[in-house]
This record gives C-alpha cells, structure tokens and sequence, in this order.
C-alpha cells in the first residue's frame, strides 16, 4: 500500500461522516443510495433514502410499485429520469435476475441509469470490487493532487483522471479507499475554500505547491441556458381541477401539471386560447423556476372555459386528492402559495 493511500485511510477512519448507507452491504440499499446522491446534496438525500428503503425494502417492492407511487416518493428531489430509470432497473432485477442484485461491475454498468460511477461505487462497496470510483469529489481531488488542467468533461480528461483513479487505487481495500477519497473531496479539499493546512495529503499534492488549486478542475463547457415561457391554466370545477399527465422528449416526464400554453412571451397567445373557448381569465402569479439549463418562467391563470377539453390526457382531480398526484416542484410551490387549493 502507497504511503498516500495509507493516509487518506487513517484520515478517513478517523473523520468520516457516519452515514447510513455506510454501514450497508447490501447492493440494493447501495444502489439506491447512489442514485439518489447523484447530483443531490447528502443533507437533501437522507430522508429520500430512508423514506426509499421504508416504501421499498426489497428490489421486488420497488419493480412491483407503480410509476405514480415511485414519481410521487421522489417529488422534490428533481431529475425525475434517475426515479424513472431506477423503477425500470428494479423491474429488469426482478425479471431478468429473479430479484437478486447482480454482483459483477459488467452486469450492474447494463442497469438502466448506471454509469461507470455508479456501478465502480456498487460493486466496490457492496463486493469490494477493485474499481475506482470517480464522481466530482474525485475529479478535484486528482486534479489537485496532479495539478493537471486536463478539462475533466472531455473524452481526454475522462480517461486520464479514471487511469489516474485506477493507480492510486488500494486494492486490498478497494471500498474503504474509495469512500475515503470521496470524503476528502466533500469535506476538505472544497471547491472554493479547500481546507488545505489541514489535508492528510498535502505533501502529496502538486496544486498546493504551485498554489493552483483554486483554478483546478477545469471544465470546457458552459452551461447554456434557455428561457421558456410556462403559462399555465388552472381550470376548477366542484371542488377539482384539471390536471394532465406530462409526456416524453421534455422536463418532468410522467409528472402531472396543469392545461399548459408555452410560448416566448409574458402573455400566452390569443389564437391558442381560443382553442380553449375561455369564457373569462385572470392573472394570478408568476413564478420563476431554475432548472441546469433552463429558466422558466410560469404564469398561473385562472380560467372559467365554456366547453371542457375531450381529450384522454386531461384529467380532473379532487383537490383534497392532489397529492397522490405526483407534481414537479414548481407546481408544489404554487399549491402551497396558492389561497385557492388546500394542499398540506
């Protein structure tokens, strides 16, 4: 064992955050804890995994459950693909594997939604498999470590930091080692206020002797963001109200919201109206909503229509039963701000 892997072990042993899913070696238990982290702070993801682990203890709950009872146990974690591909994963589990989770990194990389990460973190902790796990903790950390400006979202930079992984890596303890790696990304070497007088590897490291490790890692890519333009119906009759089920190819697929109008505009578009025969409309709110790429900007009108829309995906909803109705958070926020619903 290398004398940085050694350190970062005993660093490790000493500092690491207790965690539920650390004292798992379950891969099923595992793998939910890793699809909800990804992209998830831990604080956010702790009740989404207890409440995960109480509704589905087993890969055959999970594969059995509906999509709405999945979509709604998720609602307000955002990224509905990752619950979309997890129900699916857990279905091909339970069809394929007979409800046991595979044990080799070749079969877990063919779940729905699993990438190299993911399935370096199951089957490196659940079967202490000798695969480096490289998420954004570990980009940074090796980055430092090297000092290497290779920008980390490219094909070149993949490789080269995932070899990098692969030599650091203990291979007596492949588990401990990488949840201590991740550990020094989270809690010391930070993006912008890395605690470097206190890293156990800071003789290691080539970016604090050349004090470059505020630059480093290096991204080539700026996120784009587009600006839509949500104009929302909301359309009530005796105590409910209108909901539709979201489609594919979009944001919050499989989600419902209201009647929708989208265009580039604060106000929605007098010919699509008169597709709906609005007798009257009222503005109620506007509220804007930050997605990675994307702002939207939804307006809320209430709307008294002439006729209803005949059409399969529009459906009523008492309101008392608006939460078995799985909603992208925006919606929640309005329900919430909204005197016209009674949503706890």
């Amino acid at each position: 064992m290398t004398d940085f892997a050694i350190l970062i072990r005993e660093w490790y042993q000493k500092n690491a955050r207790n965690l539920p899913w650390r004292a798992e070696n379950d891969p099923y238990k595992i793998w939910l804890s890793e699809i909800i982290l990804q992209q998830t702070r831990v604080s956010q993801g702790m009740d989404y995994y207890y409440k995960f682990t109480a509704h589905y203890p087993t890969v055959k709950d999970l594969a059995t459950a509906s999509e709405n009872e999945v979509l709604n146990d998720w609602q307000g974690l955002g990224y509905y693909s990752r619950a979309r591909n997890l129900h699916a994963a857990a279905k091909y589990i339970h069809e394929v594997h007979a409800g046991i989770f595979p044990g080799s990194y070749e079969e877990i990389r063919q779940l729905k939604g699993v990438g190299d990460y993911t399935a370096s973190a199951i089957a490196s902790f659940a079967y202490n498999l000798p695969h480096a796990v490289v998420d954004g903790n570990v980009y940074r950390v090796i980055s430092r470590l090297l000092n290497e400006a290779t920008p980390i979202d490219t094909t070149k930079g993949k490789k080269l930091f995932k070899m990098a992984a692969e030599e650091l890596l203990n291979r007596k303890d492949p588990a401990t080692h990488n949840q201590a790696m991740m550990e020094l990304g989270a809690l010391v070497c930070a993006p912008k206020n890395p605690d470097c007088i206190n890293c156990p590897v800071q003789n290691h490291c080539l970016a604090f002797a050349e004090k470059t490790q505020l630059s480093l890692p290096v991204k080539s890519k700026k996120t784009k963001v587009r600006d839509r333009y949500f104009h929302y119906l909301i359309i009530r009759h005796k105590g409910a109200v209108m909901l539709k089920k979201r489609g594919s190819q979009d944001v919050w697929q499989g989600l419902y919201d209201f009647p929708l109008i989208e265009n580039t505009k604060n106000q929605p578009d007098k010919e699509q109206l008169k597709n709906w025969n609005i007798q009257q409309i009222e503005k109620d709110t506007m509220l804007k909503h930050i997605l990675t790429h994307q702002r939207i900007y939804a307006h809320f009108w209430l709307v008294e229509v002439k006729q209803f829309p005949d059409k399969d995906r529009y459906v009523w909803v008492d309101m008392a039963e608006l939460d078995a109705y799985p909603m992208p958070q925006l919606l929640i926020r309005y329900l919430k701000s909204a005197p016209h619903f009674e949503v706890e």
